[in-house]
């Protein structure tokens, strides 16, 4: 079985998502498309980056993908869910580094801000980009330690 991969958009997403899920299909992944099945203005982030994130969080999936306008709302709500690190990426430079220092398992598109080409171009370097470990490891350890 090929790997899940939870996705999920806003309004503002909706359209680099269809892409995002058919790429996903395309390169051999699994795709679980929470949402939305067709453009509705009224679709807000936190109904679609919630279900991303909880499966996630609860080791349902290992990766997610999520796309809204800027970025920033998916990742507020992908964030609060424990052992998730989304990312919000607007280049594969960025995407990379998430992945090599910070073990992203959530990539966040800011739809308004990037071209369907580099869409693909920053999801092609988030899923082929493996996480550093070392010191690296240490670091993201203690983002869900509580204390010192």
């Amino acid at each position: 079985m090929s790997e899940q991969v939870y996705v999920g958009a806003d309004h503002a997403g909706f359209q680099l998502k269809q892409k995002l899920v058919d790429e996903l299909r395309r390169l051999g992944y699994e795709p679980v498309d929470v949402g939305p099945k067709a453009l509705d203005p009224a679709d807000d982030f936190s109904d679609y980056g919630k279900p991303v994130a909880d499966a996630v969080s609860r080791g349902v999936a290992q990766r997610g993908v999520l796309t809204c306008g800027t970025g920033l709302g998916m990742a507020y709500v992908a964030n609060r869910f424990p052992r998730v690190r989304a990312a919000v990426a607007w280049s594969p430079e960025i995407a990379e580094l998430a992945r090599k220092h910070n073990d992203a398992n959530v990539l966040v598109l800011p739809s308004r801000f990037v071209s369907e080409e580099e869409g693909m171009e920053i999801l092609h370097r988030w899923l082929d980009t493996g996480f550093e470990g070392g010191r690296h490891a240490r670091r993201v350890a203690k983002i869900d330690h509580d204390g010192p």
